[in-house]
């Protein structure tokens, strides 16, 4: 279940406009799957089925994306991992690996994360973005959640477009 009682990913806020944010997001270990069963998967994961049998503690957001109609689920590891101590999955369809820091537009949305409210928001951001004349390097819509399925109310949603950004 996630909720804000979990420990949140890490970043900055560069700049806030016109209802979006830009953000740099600085390396985190993260453990993703592109499979069948995204979720059940990472949770078995994070529940011990691991090289150290070890329970993972949740974190928020949970990443989504799809490209070319395989979805990929990445869970933002606890900031006590490195690349030194990473926890090995023991099923193949699980990489573990260090993200890439990077620069991303954000916008917030609140309800349920549906396919249809996330590609209307991408659109949205990504006008948003050109009226800036800033530079889209993510071809691909990621959709972030904070929340467990079961939270009705109030509940915390972002879509993420990579960008190419330097301070002025």
């Amino acid at each position: 279940m996630l909720s804000q009682k979990y420990e949140t990913q890490k970043y900055n806020v560069i700049k806030t406009m016109d209802n979006f944010e830009i953000r740099y997001y600085p390396p985190t270990i993260k453990a993703k799957v592109s499979s069948s069963r995204n979720f059940s998967k990472l949770f078995q994961y994070i529940r011990g089925n691991n090289e150290k049998k070890e329970k993972i503690a949740m974190t928020t957001p949970v990443y989504m994306s799809k490209k070319e109609e395989k979805i990929t689920m990445e869970f933002v590891m606890p900031s006590k991992y490195s690349e030194k101590n990473m926890v090995q999955p023991n099923d193949k369809d699980i990489v573990v690996y260090r993200s890439t820091p990077g620069y991303y537009a954000s916008i917030a949305f609140g309800g349920y994360a549906s396919v249809k409210k996330v590609n209307h928001y991408y659109d949205l951001l990504l006008n948003k973005i050109k009226e800036r004349k800033l530079k889209v390097l993510g071809k691909e819509p990621i959709s972030l959640s904070y929340n467990s399925p079961y939270k009705v109310f109030n509940r915390r949603n972002e879509v993420l477009i990579e960008i190419e950004y330097t301070e002025n």
